[in-house]
């Protein structure tokens, strides 16, 4: 018999960044060895639970508070994780700045279950090098998305991003929440044409009472603390307590709204879900929308 699915969202205890933007409160945090130290130990724990838990197939997005990828740890439990028979994907959000060498290390087999959520910053980095970071993961058979911020100013970078990329690949904007009432029509029709999905995303979704797969087919998990999503801090489990057999259950949203493509994509009255199929955690739509449309 199939195993029933479940997709988990983990973020560890880092809350820090190697670029410096302008937009993002985690950029002027820098860890300390001993915050390395204990994000890596809650790491660990956290793919032993994973290997223990093989009750369902299980896909796995990272969402760190900034950018993992840079510590080995996260590239070593990434490997791990791969090679377990009952996890079907491993995603995880990222500005592509690893040393090189990674993933390529990985092998074949391993490869083909990873998939990547990119993110680019035109501020840190060229558009050069964020593309050769891209067609390596092209040449590696890696699937990924490309998204940035939108920030106004930064419009014309994100126009010739678009320029750039292969007509396949999906472009996300998230929108900068505080700043879309300041944004001018040409702006919000712009922007609309770099995503077609990118309305979504520039006001809160009402959820109190609404269904939503949070806490059912999908948790999160933050450091060793099971949530239904990370915007519900309620705990309901911890995973040195309870497998996921015993937290899964229908739990309508408490939240008034939801303002998050990773909640408000799991609310199947939206029909993002479905929208994104196999998709949804490293945002790649199983058909690409057209531009303007919704």
């Amino acid at each position: 018999m199939a195993l029933a699915t479940c997709s988990i969202l983990f973020r560890g205890l880092l809350d820090s960044c190697n670029y410096r933007c302008a937009y993002c409160s985690f950029s002027h945090s820098v860890p300390t060895p001993d915050a390395i130290e204990a994000d890596a130990i809650a790491l660990e724990r956290f793919v032993r639970w994973i290997r223990r838990n093989t009750t369902h197939r299980l896909s796995i997005l990272l969402a760190p508070a900034g950018e993992a990828l840079l510590h080995p740890h996260y590239q070593r439990a990434i490997e791990e994780l791969l090679a377990l028979p009952h996890v079907a994907k491993v995603a995880a959000q990222t500005n592509l700045s690893w040393p090189s060498g990674w993933p390529a290390a990985l092998a074949p087999k391993a490869r083909a279950k990873l998939a990547l959520w990119c993110t680019y910053h035109p501020t840190e980095v060229t558009l050069a090098a964020f593309l050769s970071r891209l067609s390596r993961l092209d040449d590696l058979g890696v699937p990924y998305s490309v998204g940035a911020v939108g920030a106004p100013d930064q419009l014309p970078a994100l126009e010739e991003l678009r320029d750039a990329l292969p007509a396949q690949v999906y472009l996300w904007i998230n929108a900068l929440k505080k700043q879309v009432p300041l944004y001018t029509p040409a702006q919000r029709r712009r922007f609309a044409e770099l995503d077609p999905l990118f309305e979504f995303n520039t006001a809160p979704h009402p959820s109190r009472g609404r269904a939503c797969a949070c806490g059912e087919s999908v948790v999160s998990v933050l450091g060793g603390r099971i949530q239904r999503c990370f915007f519900v801090p309620e705990p309901i489990g911890h995973i040195g307590e309870q497998t996921l057999a015993d937290v899964l259950e229908t739990r309508p949203c408490p939240n008034g709204d939801c303002h998050c493509h990773i909640g408000y994509v799991h609310m199947p009255h939206l029909g993002l879900a479905s929208r994104f199929g196999d998709g949804v955690l490293e945002r790649i739509p199983t058909r690409l929308p057209r531009p303007g449309s919704r």
